[in-house]
């Protein structure tokens, strides 16, 4: 059974301490109204992270938590302890609530974002860089599958050094598929260059996640021939609403249904929490369409 949940990074949460990031409780309360009743954790911290507050309102709101996202900087092997204590916290607070899917980003990079969308100029780790890199990615990994019993899922993501398809691809080759699989997004793929669907085709069995995310295409190619950066590029709308860009969600979800894939799809349609869209009412749309294609 497929069920379809939401994030807060719709309604533009992408830190725990932004200042322009609406209520959480607003989030939980307009999720539902949208017609979701899973929602991920968001940034930890912007949720409260006392179990019992927070399973309250999950109530409340007839919510279940889906799970959450780790973006941090896996690429700095300075940030370490940052990472550390962001995944360990996210990792308490899902399994304090019963969710089971943990994701891995690595976040933005200055080194990587003028080239994000454009894999043929992007700069490349170095061989010692990418050991230590993978290194901090698996053990994170291990961490949350081995000590908290979560289905870990690896999720590639423009401007940051896990983006595009090849290093994608030799991260999965290089980590037991039984500690690290998957969290497919399809914006982020075409963002990146590659083709969502054949991706799929190659992966499915090892996708235990997927984040539904539509891309325009006409500002998809502005961005990447102005090399826009990507917060800016959210706030142009390079994510649309899903239907309206290049991502083929009926073949995704043909796809989904062939490989008798069950559990959570997760809308992410990142936006400036100031832009002059309404995330109720985009969350709304996104749940029409899908119910329109069969989801």
């Amino acid at each position: 059974m497929i069920k379809i949940g939401n994030a807060p990074c719709s309604w533009g949460v992408e830190f725990a301490n932004d200042s322009r990031n609406p209520d959480w409780r607003q989030v939980l309360k307009e999720n539902a109204a949208a017609g979701y009743n899973g929602i991920e954790l968001g940034p930890v911290g912007f949720m409260p992270e006392d179990p019992t507050i927070l399973s309250e309102a999950l109530s409340e709101f007839d919510q279940e938590l889906i799970g959450g996202v780790v973006f941090r900087a896996f690429h700095d092997p300075n940030a370490w302890d940052d990472v550390l204590d962001g995944s360990i916290r996210t990792c308490k607070t899902l399994a304090a609530h019963g969710a089971t899917r943990l994701v891995l980003i690595d976040s933005i990079s200055s080194r990587r974002a003028p080239t994000a969308g454009r894999a043929e100029e992007a700069e490349q780790m170095n061989k010692m860089e990418w050991t230590k890199f993978r290194e901090r990615i698996e053990t994170i990994a291990k961490i949350g599958s081995e000590e908290y019993g979560l289905s870990v899922g690896i999720h590639a993501h423009a401007a940051g050094f896990m983006d595009f398809e090849p290093e994608l691809e030799q991260l999965l080759n290089e980590v037991d598929e039984k500690v690290l699989g998957i969290c497919f997004d399809t914006g982020h793929h075409s963002y990146a260059g590659f083709d969502p669907i054949k991706f799929m085709t190659k992966y499915i069995t090892r996708i235990n996640y997927m984040h539904f995310k539509d891309i325009d295409p006409i500002v998809k190619y502005k961005v990447v021939r102005n090399n826009t950066g990507f917060y800016d590029a959210c706030g142009l709308g390079i994510f649309c609403n899903l239907g309206d860009g290049d991502v083929d969600f009926p073949k995704v979800r043909q796809l989904l249904l062939a490989a008798n894939f069950e559990g959570w799809c997760t809308v992410e349609q990142d936006c400036d929490p100031t832009g002059d869209t309404s995330p109720l009412d985009d969350a709304k749309l996104n749940r029409t369409y899908l119910e329109s294609i069969g989801f």
